[in-house]
């Protein structure tokens, strides 16, 4: 028989392959828009099923059949605006101009920050003096795992950047929202694409077998099998990293672009088995179903922004028949 020969696994594009400092990512790259909005979201990922969905897209071989589509299920209960910070662009990158909290801060946040009297107005009066130097406004923004399947008390605290081109517009936006629900009809709506970025399942250290899928020697190679063949040539007298060797395997960001949002609904028994999500529990309120996969293991934050590169490909609205439980 042929040797089967696989590609490599892996993308040279993350290199080296470290794990991540923190277990939900940041935000950090958006696309442009004209007015301002807010460009991201967050929901923890309850478990993946399956839906039966119409498919309408025109040009399919099961164009107007029922099909079966793997979907995951995000349970996204409302993010709620504590506070707004300001930046400026700098030679050495974006720098913190000001920033701002509500008076009232959730007693919940009180394991992450000191809880009293910010100074509020008297902050975004400042703020509004200094606007010739902004250039990005951007909200804080705190989730509230007591109404997810989450059973954790400790809020994930992250900052939101605010869409838009004009500094005073995207400022004055940010202001009406302080202290107010942002939710996830409020971000997405059905039919539209998404990225999403999260951590992976971490899965510690491991061989290059199953780090890199490289070929599993014969018997004779120095009475091993699970290891590389050479470690390179022999000038320079070096190892390169190229060389797939053993190491730390999970537990990365990852960012997936072009995710579609199926459906959006505010009542978690419709997707919620009876006997509740296996690893995660029940999904109370809020929910996204996602067509596809999504990084990371069961009660993982993932965050989501607007697609940066949908492509030409336009999706007719969702039409979901039912979601298996």
């Amino acid at each position: 028989m042929p040797n089967v020969k696989t590609p490599r696994r892996g993308s040279k594009g993350h290199w080296p392959r470290r794990r991540t400092n923190r277990i939900y990512p940041t935000l950090n790259t958006f696309p442009e828009t004209d007015k301002p909005k807010i460009m991201g979201f967050a929901g923890y990922k309850a478990s993946m099923t399956h839906a039966i969905v119409f498919d309408n897209r025109k040009g399919s071989l099961t164009f107007g059949q029922e099909i079966s589509t793997p979907v995951t299920v995000l349970d996204c209960p409302p993010l709620k605006i504590v506070g707004l910070r300001t930046y400026k662009n700098t030679t050495d990158g974006l720098k913190v101009i000001s920033e701002s909290l509500v008076k009232e801060v959730p007693k919940e946040l009180s394991r992450k920050m000191k809880v009293g009297n910010f100074k509020t107005e008297e902050k975004i009066a400042n703020m509004e003096k200094k606007l010739g130097d902004v250039s990005k406004v951007r909200l804080i923004v705190a989730t509230q795992p007591q109404l997810s399947g989450v059973k954790k008390k400790r809020p994930e605290v992250f900052e939101l950047e605010i869409g838009g081109k004009d500094a005073k517009e995207k400022f004055e936006f940010a202001k009406s929202m302080l202290n107010k629900e942002f939710t996830a009809k409020d971000f997405v709506k059905e039919g539209e694409l998404i990225d999403v970025v999260s951590v992976t399942r971490g899965q510690g250290t491991q061989g290059p077998v199953k780090r890199f899928h490289i070929r599993i020697q014969v018997r004779h190679a120095k009475k091993k099998l699970r290891h590389v063949g050479s470690l390179g040539q022999e000038r320079p007298g070096k190892v390169r990293p190229t060389v797939p060797q053993a190491g730390q395997l999970g537990f990365f960001r990852r960012t997936e672009v072009n995710k579609r949002v199926l459906k959006i609904g505010d009542a978690g028994e419709e997707v919620t088995p009876k006997s509740g999500f296996i690893n995660y529990g029940v999904v109370k309120g809020n929910y996204i179903l996602l067509e596809g996969s999504v990084p990371g293991t069961n009660r993982r934050l993932i965050m989501m922004r607007p697609a940066i590169r949908p492509g030409r490909l336009k999706f007719n609205l969702p039409e979901v028949r039912e979601v298996a439980k």
